[in-house]
């Protein structure tokens, strides 16, 4: 395949980071834009929600030193730049709509002028509490209600680009995640919840965990190999679930944790069972079977190996 110029933003968090690794192996031409600073030479700070500085990644303005400053043209974006997480929605909801829906629309208006294809990142979270197996055209068929800011953010952002493409022409693909997690994911309270679990269970700090919660677990490089398929085999105007093969309690990962981490003398004193949990979808089973025929995509790491690869990391990063 011919080398692409591709510019990624929120390149430098969990996902991003493994992405961009992942299309620079198949030798393309990676841009990173974030919001935070780097010694990444292809790289260029860039708050999204603020359309003159991401106008400027066109127009020269903003990249470090790799690059000149001249105007340039990307082929393809992977627009991951976003708040994440529902709680951290709600904490900070002000930047979570400036960057999540302002973003994204800055995003499609810079795509409208200069043509590129590229790929919109949505969630799971915009299923709702819909009850039976998430598949793309349930949003169809029946109508949902999300439940917190995140996920109205979410499917605010496959609207604007489902309108885009009908004014404009613009030629996207949306993908929903589900629940990825694995190495590379640092630590703060807003985090996926084996990234929270694995922290905490390491550091001795209790855990809360609601029972009666299913999730669909994705490990990060089965999730960025994927990712990077999508450019490759590109359908416009599709949308694709990417979520693993582990579908499992929530109690069921807390104890995989406790054991993994060599917690399990602790165990009454770290686990704190609890019941509902507000604005939280309960069950995220998923279909899964149009991203592997078109994307190619597989789960190769286990729930188990997983979690133990996260616990690894953890112990050497936060040196416990």
């Amino acid at each position: 395949m011919t080398a692409k110029k591709i510019l990624v933003t929120g390149g430098l968090g969990a996902v991003g980071t493994y992405l961009v690794k992942e299309l620079r192996g198949r030798g393309h031409d990676v841009l990173v834009a974030d919001a935070r600073h780097s010694d990444d030479p292809n790289y260029a700070r860039c708050d999204v929600g603020q359309f003159h500085q991401l106008e400027r990644l066109w127009l020269g303005g903003g990249w470090s030193h790799g690059y000149a400053k001249s105007a340039r043209r990307f082929d393809v974006v992977y627009h991951l730049a976003a708040e994440f997480g529902r709680w951290n929605g709600e904490d900070y909801y002000e930047n979570l709509w400036q960057t999540n829906a302002v973003g994204t629309k800055n995003v499609l208006r810079m795509q409208e002028r200069e043509g590129f294809d590229a790929v919109y990142f949505s969630s799971s979270e915009v299923y709702g509490d819909y009850a039976g197996v998430m598949v793309e055209n349930v949003m169809d068929r029946v109508e949902i209600k999300q439940m917190n800011d995140y996920a109205m953010s979410k499917w605010v952002n496959e609207m604007q680009v489902q309108s885009s493409a009908a004014q404009f022409g613009t030629k996207s693909v949306r993908v929903r995640l589900f629940n990825t997690y694995g190495p590379g994911e640092y630590y703060s309270p807003y985090r996926s919840v084996i990234c929270l679990f694995c922290y905490r269970i390491l550091h001795d700090i209790p855990i809360d965990v609601y029972t009666g919660y299913k999730r669909t677990s994705t490990f990060i490089t089965d999730m960025a190999r994927t990712l990077a398929n999508v450019h490759e085999r590109f359908k416009p105007d599709e949308v694709y679930n990417i979520g693993g093969d582990d579908f499992h309690t929530i109690e069921e990962v807390a104890e995989m944790v406790v054991r993994l981490a060599g917690k399990e003398k602790d165990r009454e004193k770290l686990i704190h069972f609890k019941g509902e949990e507000i604005l939280t979808t309960r069950e995220k089973a998923v279909d899964c079977s149009k991203a592997r025929r078109d994307l190619d995509h597989k789960s190769t790491v286990s729930l188990e190996d997983g979690v133990g690869q996260t616990i690894a990391w953890m112990r050497k990063v936060y040196e416990v």
